[in-house]
């Protein structure tokens, strides 16, 4: 059994506020009883894309459990490289395998510099069909990146989803190890389907969404902010579990 968190949509701006909702996740998540194989966060760290936020998220999402992050829309991926992962500055996508308690968990960059909508590039999605390709036989494997790739019946993250989703189908029809797909960028845990996968939107740290039928303000600022644990079990079977985070 591997036992995964996932937070996303951080959007660290140097405010209190911010800095506070972050550090309650990760205090929550450092005090757990037992304690999760690796943190998943999918994309938006960083709300400005500056060196700055990036040192901040450095410091608080230090853990003793590995971090593995993905670049979102409002990130700056040489910034990103340079001052959270400790790597040179580059402008190329923010691609990552990690094998964590025998599934494979790749962390995909969606992102458009300097745009909103999202895309997995020809880079990424030769980088995924020959890292697929390339795992052990019978390696279960999650794929992780910022933007859904389906409509989630609100107007403002409907309006930037990821592009090019019929070649993202396509390729899950020749990989059926991929267990699931797990994304952010909408503000919103939910749970839906895609190419026959399940689909799971974690929810964000810094606001919540208000869905057109509570409400018509778009940003709930009040909610507090929430984390998805994912449960993979011996069977290939994908649990997830939303929860939030008061105090």
């Amino acid at each position: 059994m591997v036992l995964l968190a996932q937070i996303s949509d951080l959007h660290l701006d140097g405010t209190e506020r911010a800095r506070e909702r972050a550090e309650r996740v990760m205090h929550h998540l450092r005090s757990l009883p037992t304690p999760v194989d690796a943190l998943l966060v999918t994309g938006d760290i960083a709300d400005h894309g500056a060196v700055a936020e990036y040192q901040e998220a450095a410091r608080i999402l230090a853990a003793p459990f590995p971090v593995l992050t993905c670049p979102g829309n409002h990130d700056a991926r040489p910034a990103l490289r340079s001052a959270l992962l400790g790597e040179p500055a580059a402008a190329g996508p923010v691609n990552r395998l990690h094998l964590i308690g025998g599934a494979a968990i790749l962390m995909c960059d969606s992102s458009i510099p300097g745009e909103d909508e999202g895309l997995l590039d020809g880079w990424t999605m030769h980088w995924l069909a020959e890292t697929l390709d390339g795992l052990p036989a019978g390696t279960p494997a999650l794929l992780a990146f910022h933007h859904p790739p389906v409509k989630l019946h609100h107007p403002l993250p409907d309006a930037y989803t990821l592009q090019g989703e019929r070649e993202l189908a396509a390729l899950l029809e020749r990989h059926p190890e991929v267990v699931a797909v797990l994304t952010g960028h909408a503000h919103t845990a939910a749970a839906t389907t895609f190419a026959g996968r399940p689909l799971l939107v974690g929810p964000a740290v810094t606001w919540t969404l208000r869905l057109p039928w509570e409400g018509t303000e778009a940003a709930d600022r009040e909610q507090p902010p929430g984390i998805a644990f994912h449960v993979l079990d011996d069977q290939r079977r994908l649990t997830t579990h939303f929860r939030v985070v008061t105090s």
